[in-house]
């Protein structure tokens, strides 16, 4: 029987300390990609979105958005807990989220950087690799969202959210 999940923008205080609590333990914690928080200035901005398991209502995947340049966005810092990653069902559907809540919101573009070992996931759910990179030492892609595949939806733009979302 498949899992289902809730994929949504992170509204509530708990779930956006949830949210900063398992980006920390994905990349400071069991990634070493940060030494001590992952939080930087695009939080400001950014736009977290969560996949909620319905039977614990438990925050299970992260991923972030924000608008770099006007109609150009970006995704980053998606993770699953460790729990729940078989099968790929969660990043996917974190990834759809974020692409079809941007699309939505006027993106014209949606680019993210991606670890090496994501790339392959990617290019299957319709992503192209422009450049290699390196980034934390680590090597990273980034990559474009063929939109034609990632529809707007109807969500709701909360302009209040973008402010003072780190929790301590």
């Amino acid at each position: 029987m498949s899992q289902s999940y809730i994929f949504k923008l992170a509204t509530s205080p708990q779930e956006i300390k949830a949210y900063f609590d398992l980006r920390r333990a994905i990349f400071v914690e069991e990634q070493d990609v940060f030494a001590e928080d992952d939080f930087d200035d695009i939080d400001k901005k950014a736009y977290p979105i969560v996949a909620i398991e319905p039977i614990s209502d438990r925050v299970v995947g992260v991923v972030r958005i924000y608008e770099a340049q006007p109609r150009l966005w970006y995704g980053g810092r998606l993770g699953t807990h460790p729990e729940f990653r078989r099968g790929w069902q969660i990043g996917k559907g974190l990834i759809y989220k974020a692409v079809t809540t941007a699309n939505t919101w006027g993106c014209d573009r949606f680019l993210a950087t991606v670890q090496l070992q994501n790339v392959r996931f990617f290019q299957r759910l319709h992503w192209e690799s422009l450049n290699e990179m390196t980034i934390c030492d680590r090597p990273h892609h980034l990559m474009e969202a063929d939109l034609n595949f990632y529809p707007a939806a109807m969500e709701l733009c909360p302009s209040l959210l973008r402010q003072d979302l780190k929790v301590s």
